[in-house]
């Protein structure tokens, strides 16, 4: 059962923040971040061209202070388990992405992601982006990303204490 989303309720050790494109899902997991006092920002993005280059500078104009940004497209584990509390990771869908990009076997990166969030005291809070809201997409990739994105959700969402969706800006907690 879904309930209204309460911005005082304390961050739990795993939050997942979902919506889609131009949501307000970032915005909202950095608040809830930076009402734990700020932390890391575990970026999962890459500049590579132009339009990317200045999403990124936006996004990282919007931030303060409270922020240390660490640049892992691939390598979600590894800052997971040495950086300091609280841990922001935008986004998990630019990180499936990457990982596709490189030939990684999903299933064993998706297992090792879970295993380190089932372990960790946390705060950590996730970003992805809901893609299977739109059309069935018209080519083999496009439909095996949507899939794949589709169960790496239905996973982190599975390990996490609180699940947010947002549309238009409007946070709806379903867990």
């Amino acid at each position: 059962m879904t309930q209204a989303f309460d911005s005082n309720i304390p961050l739990p050790r795993v939050s997942f923040v979902l919506g889609g494109a131009r949501s307000g899902k970032s915005a909202l997991a950095e608040k809830l971040i930076e009402a734990a006092g700020g932390g890391i920002y575990l970026a999962t993005g890459e500049a590579r061209d132009a339009e990317m280059t200045a999403r990124i500078a936006r996004h990282q104009a919007r931030r303060g202070t409270l922020w240390r940004t660490v640049e892992s497209p691939v390598d979600l584990v590894g800052p997971l388990s040495r950086e300091p509390r609280p841990i922001l990771i935008d986004c998990l869908t630019l990180w499936l992405a990457n990982l596709m990009e490189q030939g990684a076997d999903l299933e064993i990166e998706r297992r090792r992601l879970t295993d380190c969030l089932t372990a960790t005291e946390g705060p950590v809070v996730l970003i992805a982006n809901e893609v299977g809201l739109g059309i069935v997409p018209d080519n083999a990739l496009a439909r095996r990303f949507r899939d794949a994105a589709g169960r790496l959700n239905q996973q982190i969402a599975a390990c996490s204490d609180q699940v947010i969706f947002v549309a238009a800006g409007l946070p709806l907690r379903f867990k």
